[in-house]
């Protein structure tokens, strides 16, 4: 990442900027266990909201203060644990398995012909398909700071969001939470459904 993570920079970037920020950096997050530039930079983020008490301030604090209690390897093996290994995860990241409680479904379906509607298609070299929340997270990303107005836009993003994001992403965090081998991807997911709740809200209020 390019910039530093600074949650209280808002005052200087739109909040558009940032939501796309939080969506790039929460994909980076949960696509790998971050690597030492990344967790270098999380563990001196600053925690400190320009309004206190906003809705992201404690989360987003929780997230940053476990972050610096964690090396590299020890992330590594929680992602490996949570995620990884051969045959059934530990706890899932598909959208297709919260939605149909099978992978590679009717949801995987939908998703790939509203990408094909975008214009987007997964890149042949990632391994995981588009129902992977690393990539949903980077679909509302380019939704949000794409050049194409036609394409990233409020609505484009709200249909995208309601459809795709919001139906399954509070389960994943849920399962991150409840799961007792979980340190650093607990508070990941905490955050992670504060943000989509805010989204949410944001949305509703567009009618």
């Amino acid at each position: 990442m390019s910039q530093d993570l600074n949650l209280s920079s808002s005052h200087a970037l739109d909040e558009e900027t940032a939501r796309a920020e939080l969506y790039g950096l929460l994909s980076q997050l949960y696509y790998a266990a971050p690597d030492a530039e990344l967790l270098g930079q999380l563990q001196v983020a600053v925690t400190e909201a320009p309004d206190a008490g906003g809705f992201l301030e404690e989360p987003w604090r929780e997230l940053v203060a476990c972050a610096r209690s964690q090396s590299v390897e020890q992330l590594a093996a929680e992602y490996s644990s949570l995620f990884g290994g051969v045959g059934k995860p530990e706890v899932y990241l598909f959208g297709s398995h919260y939605l149909s409680g099978f992978l590679n479904e009717k949801p995987l379906v939908r998703l790939r012909d509203d990408l094909a509607e975008l214009g987007l298609a997964r890149s042949e070299s990632m391994p995981e398909t588009e129902d992977h929340v690393a990539c949903v997270f980077e679909v509302m990303r380019f939704l949000i700071a794409g050049d194409d107005a036609a394409v990233s836009n409020l609505a484009r993003q709200q249909a995208f969001f309601n459809q795709h994001v919001q139906p399954w992403l509070p389960a994943l965090c849920q399962a991150l939470q409840n799961h007792p081998r979980a340190v650093f991807y607990a508070r990941l997911a905490a955050f992670t459904e504060t943000f989509i709740s805010v989204e949410s809200q944001g949305f509703d209020l567009l009618g």
